[in-house]
């Protein structure tokens, strides 16, 4: 069943969900908060944008125009309604199409940054996929696998522009070859933990496209201290547009 919900805490920005189809997860709003659209910053596109979290919280960041690609129908149309339901039409454009190719459609080297929050698992034949087929294309590669991600980034992005992604931390060693291989250099990374006394469990990673490497490794980002968020998620939970610019 639709339902209409805030944002987390962003006053004025609503988002429509889907309980049984699609629900937005804290993974895509910390990458959006560690994205960094620069002075100048003109187009940005987010690969496999769900029901739009991720524009709508970059909307509050930024005034460059916003693409957000989607190929499954129904979330396609959630994402819709909820840049519609926010007047931001004129910001942000949701496409429903597959990403493979999608620079076809959108224009080759155009983007100053590429975003995604890709499908953390493989497919193998013992891989436990999940009967609600919203959910495995959410989660599994069925549809694209991270290689596809980070070539598709690559025909999108201006040179020496930026490429935003959430990864699992088991698969931080093939996603640094991936962009290595395509001249991408590592810029920023950020590990988040559930809490102090956990392993981390997801990397947040900057790349420049043909841009040397040259790594900052930001501060742990922990979600959970004492039973309840980090007073870090808070805060970004209550980001507000005028604490960016």
């Amino acid at each position: 069943m639709e339902s209409i919900h805030e944002l987390l805490g962003y006053k004025n920005i609503k988002i429509v969900q889907n309980s049984e189809m699609f629900c937005f997860s804290l993974d895509s709003i910390l990458l959006a908060d560690f994205v960094n659209p620069k002075i100048g910053c003109k187009k940005i596109i987010d690969l496999g944008c769900g029901n739009a979290p991720i524009p709508l919280f970059l909307s509050l960041k930024t005034d460059a125009e916003i693409t957000g690609v989607e190929i499954q129908k129904e979330v396609f149309e959630l994402a819709v309604k909820s840049v519609r339901l926010n007047g931001l039409e004129a910001q942000i454009k949701i496409i429903n199409s597959d990403i493979k190719d999608i620079y076809l459609k959108t224009g080759a080297n155009v983007f100053d940054i590429v975003i995604s929050n890709p499908p953390y698992f493989k497919v193998h034949p013992e891989s436990n996929i999940n009967k609600n087929k919203y959910l495995t294309i959410a989660r599994h590669e069925v549809m694209i696998n991270l290689e596809g991600v980070v070539l598709e980034a690559k025909k999108l992005l201006k040179n020496g522009g930026s490429f935003y992604l959430v990864h699992r931390t088991e698969r931080l060693t093939e996603t640094v070859n991936l962009l290595t291989e395509n001249n991408f250099g590592i810029r920023r990374m950020r590990f988040v933990y559930p809490k102090r006394e956990n392993n981390a469990l997801l990397f947040l990673l900057e790349a420049g496209a043909n841009l040397k490497d040259d790594v900052k490794v930001e501060s742990p980002l922990y979600v959970y201290e004492e039973g309840e968020y980090s007073q870090e998620v808070k805060e970004i939970f209550n980001f507000k547009k005028n604490e960016y610019h």
